[in-house]
């Protein structure tokens, strides 16, 4: 059964509590990794766009894990919004934005996030229509403090904050309000993935798809 996220109205930020943060040097990989985070709880993969390997990889997602829903990360060009699309990708994440790349990835009729990290470029997007974004680099840029002063002024802005973020730390991120989900690579550990330790990778993603419950009973 094919994931649900119909179209760019769709919001990534609910599918799971953490977005795995996938940088893939082998696209052979990419099909028994997806699986495991999948059957983990964690359905909306992204995979970065910082490997020679990134666009075969979600390629063979989208071709063969119909439980996931992969998106392409690191986009930063408008050509990169067409080959992501072209490879499959069902959403798209960028670590910042300009005006062509935003008009590139609203054209790209697939839901996307482009990353913000002052207060003014969240009102920029907010002026554009855009109400989802990625907070990047999340701890570096003010962390859960920082997000938690936008609430109040900002409150039609939802985040999936990114960079920094641990199992220790994403329950707190979670716990705010205008916090829909976070980006991360913990549960991806470089060894086990070298390892292709494959359950592993699945009870550390089930791990943090348990997060939400905790944060938001707080």
């Amino acid at each position: 059964m094919r994931s649900p996220l119909p179209s760019a109205d769709s919001s990534v930020l609910d599918l799971a509590p953490v977005v795995p943060v996938v940088v893939l040097e082998d696209a052979a990989d990419a099909v028994p990794l997806a699986r495991a985070l999948a059957a983990g709880g964690l359905p909306a993969i992204e995979v970065t766009l910082r490997t020679p390997a990134a666009l075969d990889a979600i390629r063979a997602i989208a071709g063969e894990v119909p439980e996931a829903v992969v998106g392409a990360g690191t986009v930063i060009t408008p050509v990169q919004v067409g080959e992501a699309v072209a490879a499959g990708a069902r959403f798209l994440v960028s670590p910042g934005w300009t005006d062509v790349l935003l008009e590139a990835m609203r054209a790209s009729g697939v839901p996307f996030l482009p990353g913000v990290s002052t207060a003014s470029e969240v009102v920029a997007l907010l002026e554009r229509g855009v109400r989802e974004m990625k907070f990047f680099p999340a701890q570096a840029a003010g962390g859960t403090a920082y997000l938690r002063s936008l609430a109040g002024p900002l409150p039609q802005a939802r985040f999936c904050p990114t960079g920094g973020i641990g199992p220790d730390s994403a329950p707190d991120y979670l716990a705010l309000p205008n916090v829909g989900c976070v980006g991360g690579s913990w549960m991806l550990p470089a060894d086990a993935v070298a390892a292709r330790d494959w359950d592993r990778i699945e009870a550390l993603a089930r791990a943090a798809a348990g997060l939400s419950a905790g944060a938001r009973c707080r």
